[in-house]
């Protein structure tokens, strides 16, 4: 049974991976059209997250890579859905976008759970 410091851990890590990929976004809508953001976003998402993860899995590994994907993708539907979908956006329009939520959604979820599978195997 995961214990709530090893959760808050966990937590804080999805929290980084979040914002990081937010800061993708906001600089991308700064600096460019609104589709380029969305496709850098879609690329840098997953590779954020497997840098997170790969921190993750060397100093921690709470959890399985299959429950760490989850808590990670959870985590951050959960803060797209209340923070930037409700309070920022005021608008649920961005969970119509396949690339920019969808696509950046699962592979978060591969990339760590991938991540979590190459550390447990290489030690």
């Amino acid at each position: 049974m995961i214990q709530a410091k090893q959760l808050t851990i966990i937590l804080v890590l999805a929290f980084v991976g979040w914002i990081l990929c937010g800061a993708i976004m906001g600089i991308g809508l700064a600096v460019t059209s609104q589709m380029n953001a969305v496709i850098v976003h879609a690329l840098g998402a997953p590779i954020v997250l497997a840098l997170i993860s790969l921190f993750y899995f060397k100093k921690f590994r709470y959890t399985t890579p299959f429950q760490t994907a989850v808590i990670f993708v959870v985590f951050i539907i959960l803060m797209d859905f209340f923070v930037v979908a409700i309070v920022i956006n005021r608008s649920f329009d961005m969970f119509a976008s396949l690339l920019g939520t969808w696509i950046p959604f699962v592979s978060i979820f591969l990339s760590t759970y991938l991540v979590g599978l190459y550390v447990k195997k290489v030690g």
